[in-house]
């Protein structure tokens, strides 16, 4: 069974930090681009890093220079480091698994983030 489970989120204060993190389980980890995306209330969802499975890494303008993802393939985790956190990081983070050279898909269920200010 192909599961994606997100931990992490939580209540913290502007300019606090969080770390996310997304379990995989059920597929090769290993050969699935991986990235984590938001949505915030009345938004559309969009992504904010990606980190294929060769280690090419991009970010949205937003959180350039803030936030770091990394994966552990022997772990089957893929990690969002937030630092420097602003109200308008406020959403919900999903993580994302997708297969490099195929078409599968898979998302987590979610994990809240709210940035008090």
């Amino acid at each position: 069974q192909v599961q994606l489970v997100e931990s992490g989120g939580d209540l913290v204060q502007s300019g606090g930090s969080l770390r996310l993190s997304c379990a995989a389980s059920g597929f090769t980890f290993s050969t699935y681009a991986t990235s984590w995306d938001r949505q915030a209330p009345g938004k559309q969802r969009e992504l904010v890093a990606r980190l294929t499975s060769a280690g090419e890494i991009n970010y949205a303008d937003s959180v350039k220079g803030r936030f770091t993802i990394s994966r552990d393939n022997a772990k089957n985790t893929v990690y969002l480091q937030m630092n420097s956190l602003m109200p308008e990081d406020t959403a919900v983070y999903y993580c994302n698994a997708h297969e490099t050279s195929g078409w599968r898909d898979y998302w987590g269920q979610g994990t809240q983030v709210t940035v008090s200010s």
